[in-house]
């Protein structure tokens, strides 16, 4: 390679630079580094090369990335070795000079397009690769679009794999952990193979705009769960599973990445709103974009960006589902990504809201931004992306409806009914579940949150299909001024699988007189999204209530009526429905989430690292029947390889007395012992599990 000249090898020094760019979780035999920032290589000679070092102003570095690299789009770029680097673009500093060797200090700009780069050696008209590696974005930079300030929210939105996702009731928070495994095996290459496939689909690819995280965001987004034939995941919807895995079996995105993978690019079955967000954080955490799990309870979805939701029942409180998109979902789940954005104005940096769940949309792709969540909470709804949609999700107020038997709609007479009552997410360092709404909205009758909500008023009232809809909504003139009977539903806000629902109802007449009212007791289980599966148990009362009168009303609906139709998010609503002698109607409603029995898991005093341990875990049986067919699924980063399913042996029930034949299975050279007893009331199933390491588990029944 020229006179005196010849390359024996590139050191990439792997190991060191990918443990000063964080990355050396994702590999130590590939180089991976953050753009912004140094790394360093060696390039050794085979002969010394005194002679040439008078012609070092002729050697160059050159990089170029993408398919269709050029110098134009700066994706190819040549630069010199020199004795000065520059922090500011690609630069290459000679830092040691040796007869048989150079160190060189190679500097990344700190807005080049992310990816994977070919990195070659010039020297006059000959030139010679000395390797590869891969570019991300770089949230320890302060140059980066993605710099994040505090070195304990890079740690937790960054290098965590481990995480919680919320979800249950407003008054139940219930929690799931998650194994986001962003530094698996192959998944930086699915990631950038997901921003191949996905820019594909744009007319106007470019590869440049991988230097931009607002285009990865989207371009992610549009890849997890939009209408292509090549996305990762398809939406369940309300429908059965039979043909793939519900969405509450997945406990982490490595295997639904590397599942895709093996599907050759067709979406896997099948994901809800917790799952996309779920992945699409194991993707941009990956690519260096800082991200977390949000999850807001009560949301209004498919609205069209209008602030006004309807829910339709029939008179006996039963929940329908006309062909109206909109409805409250019990919970939805998105994704939080942060950013600066030079695209707007300075306030608007910081954390945006990202949501890969469909939603329909006058125009535009169905997912949601990203959009900063500062816009959101001050109703600037005008802003980019699709603040309009997220302000409308979380701000929206729900008018109940009574179908009629004569096809007439009837306003029931409810406590105005708010979305977005509480948005929360992981807390950094913990498994504490942090309240973080008042990031998205000012205090309920707050006099800024009133200001806000009249500003979004005043903006959107000019279209006639706001106004329109509206007029719909609205309680007619002097109906309003003879609401005389108060009720309020309340319950437990969660029950262990088998226990019988207790339901309190108080209603209470101001009208002057005596009242003679008709009450409808339901219980109706739910899809997180709002869609009704069966009612499951229905009673009705008759009451006469004199003048500032106080009825209540106690009442126990047995296991037996609502155990058999749960559906997978095991959400019950309660109603009810009160119809006065006047046929005015009221109403209230209640959600209640049903857990299963919890796991008990029993360690032994002292481990010893590297060496096998044995771990008990005891799940005691609410149901007066047996539990048959039970799958516990064993996983643990670092302890365990891959997940294990560990399903029930057979047993035979035999005067009274229980029988458990025993399974054995080898597992990681150690012998893997398991004994699970038939259950019935009060008795206890023990798993014995000897392996090396201490798994985290999750039931499934």
């Amino acid at each position: 390679m020229g006179q005196g000249l010849s390359i024996k090898k590139c050191d990439l020094k792997i190991i060191m630079n990918n443990n000063n760019h964080h990355t050396e979780e994702i590999s130590t035999e590939r180089l991976i580094v953050r753009r912004g920032q140094p790394f360093i290589i060696t390039v050794s000679f085979s002969s010394p090369i005194h002679n040439y070092l008078k012609q070092l102003k002729r050697t160059f570095l050159s990089v170029q990335t993408g398919p269709q690299y050029s110098k134009a789009d700066r994706t190819q770029v040549k630069f010199p070795v020199s004795s000065l680097g520059d922090q500011k673009q690609w630069s290459a500093k000679l830092e040691e000079q040796h007869p048989y060797f150079w160190t060189i200090s190679v500097n990344t700009p700190a807005n080049a397009p992310i990816g994977q780069y070919d990195l070659f050696l010039h020297a006059s008209k000959v030139y010679c690769l000395l390797g590869k590696f891969i570019l991300l974005f770089n949230p320890w930079c302060r140059d980066d679009l993605v710099f994040l300030p505090n070195e304990a929210q890079r740690q937790e939105y960054i290098l965590n794999q481990d995480g919680v996702i919320y979800w249950g009731t407003e008054n139940e928070i219930l929690a799931q952990p998650w194994d986001f495994g962003q530094f698996d095996v192959g998944i930086v290459d699915i990631c950038f193979r997901l921003l191949d496939i996905g820019e594909g689909y744009q007319q106007d690819k470019d590869q440049t705009q991988r230097k931009n995280p607002i285009y990865i965001c989207r371009t992610v987004a549009a890849m997890i769960n939009c209408n292509l034939s090549r996305k990762i995941l398809t939406e369940s919807g309300t429908r059965e599973c039979y043909d793939g895995t519900p969405p509450s079996k997945w406990l982490g995105s490595s295997s639904i990445l590397q599942q895709w993978v093996t599907l050759q690019g067709q979406p896997v079955r099948y994901g809800q709103c917790w799952v996309f967000a779920a992945v699409m954080c194991s993707v941009l955490r990956c690519l260096g974009i800082p991200t977390r799990v949000v999850t807001g309870f009560t949301w209004a979805h498919n609205t069209n960006s209008n602030p006004n939701v309807n829910e339709y029942y029939d008179e006996d409180g039963t929940l329908l589902t006309p062909d109206k998109s909109a409805r409250v979902w019990t919970f939805h789940v998105w994704n939080e990504c942060w950013m600066a954005r030079t695209d707007l104005l300075p306030e608007y940096s910081g954390w945006q809201a990202l949501d890969a769940t469909c939603q329909k949309k006058i125009e535009g792709p169905s997912f949601c931004g990203p959009a900063p969540v500062q816009a959101i909470k001050e109703g600037d709804v005008e802003v980019d992306y699709d603040v309009c949609y997220f302000f409308a999700a979380m701000n929206a107020k729900c008018k109940v409806w009574i179908h009629m038997a004569d096809d007439i709609l009837k306003p029931a007479f409810i406590c105005t009914k708010y979305t977005g009552n509480n948005i929360s997410t992981k807390s950094v360092g913990s498994e504490r579940c942090e309240d973080i709404t008042h990031n998205y909205k000012y205090p309920e009758g707050s006099l800024p949150e009133k200001k806000v909500l009249d500003k979004v008023y005043r903006k959107i009232k000019t279209l006639q299909a706001i106004s329109s809809r509206r007029e719909i909504i609205s309680v007619p003139p002097g109906l309003e001024e003879r609401v005389n009977l108060f009720i309020h539903l309340q319950s437990k806000s969660s029950l262990i699988l088998g226990q019988d629902i207790p339901l309190s109802i108080e209603m209470f007449n101001y009208s002057g007189r005596e009242k003679s009212t008709h009450l409808v007791l339901g219980v109706q289980s739910l899809h997180y999204n709002g869609v009704p599966i069966m009612q499951l148990w229905k009673e009705k009362f008759n009451f006469i209530i004199r003048n500032n009168e106080v009825n209540t009303l106690q009442v126990f609906v047995p296991y037996s009526w609502y155990g058999k139709e749960l559906g997978e998010n095991r959400l019950l609503r309660l109603t009810a429905t009160v119809r006065d002698e006047d046929s005015y109607i009221y109403f209230a409603q209640e959600e209640i989430s049903i857990c299963d029995p919890p796991l008990t898991i029993e360690f032994p005093e002292n481990v010893v690292l590297y060496q096998p341990s044995t771990v008990k875990i005891s799940l005691l049986n609410p149901l007066t029947e047996p539990l048959e067919k039970c799958v516990i699924v064993v996983g643990g980063r670092g302890l365990i390889y891959r997940q294990r399913k560990y399903r029930s042996v057979q047993t035979e029930q035999l005067n009274g007395k229980t029988n458990t034949t025993q399974a054995r299975e080898i597992l990681a050279l150690e012998k893997l012992s398991t004994r699970m007893n038939r259950q019935h009331r009060g008795r206890k199933r023990t798993l014995q599990l000897k392996d090396p390491g201490i798994p985290l588990l999750r039931d499934n029944i």
